[in-house]
């Protein structure tokens, strides 16, 4: 999938699913704790520096496992990471950095907080939201007797199926 600067910077302004500020510390080793405005938009959790509009880069919550840290803490780790990048996002014009594997940790204000980022960051997964929607499809389908994706013609594409949901 590609996305160009302007794309990525104006999605990045749109509401947020959630929004806060968290701490937050990089993957790199001795990357320290800083404070972040984190903010959840469709599949992408951008962040920013607190005093700044444009975002210091983006998170595609893609391929990620959330995981759960110490109390008030959880980290996201993804195999095949996709990182878009710093500044403005400069680096879309070079593509994503590929890395086997990526570890982003976040500390929130509170465990109540954290349990809701967890959740939130699990529902905005790509994979989340095409399970999501193939169950929805097949429910429908039960009911009407009629696909509802077939008006699109897209009903026969290989990313709206998975054997093991299908009815």
């Amino acid at each position: 999938m590609r996305y160009n600067e302007k794309e990525l910077q104006a999605l990045s302004r749109q509401p947020a699913e959630m929004a806060a500020e968290l701490g937050m510390r990089g993957p790199k080793k001795g990357s320290v704790l800083k404070r972040r405005l984190v903010k959840l938009v469709v599949n992408f959790l951008f962040y920013f520096r607190t005093d700044e509009a444009e975002p210091v880069g983006a998170l595609l919550l893609e391929r990620c496992r959330v995981v759960r840290e110490e109390p008030g803490t959880f980290s996201i780790i993804e195999t095949g990471f996709r990182h878009i990048g710093q500044a403005a996002l400069e680096l879309l014009t070079s593509g994503f950095i590929e890395d086997p594997e990526r570890k982003y940790h976040f500390e929130c204000s509170s465990e109540e907080q954290c349990q809701e980022w967890m959740e939130a960051l699990r529902r905005a997964s790509y994979e989340f939201m095409r399970r999501s929607l193939i169950f929805y499809r097949n429910e429908i389908r039960k009911v009407t007797g009629k696909d509802p994706l077939e008006q699109f013609g897209i009903s026969e594409e290989a990313r709206f199926q998975l054997s093991g949901l299908q009815a």
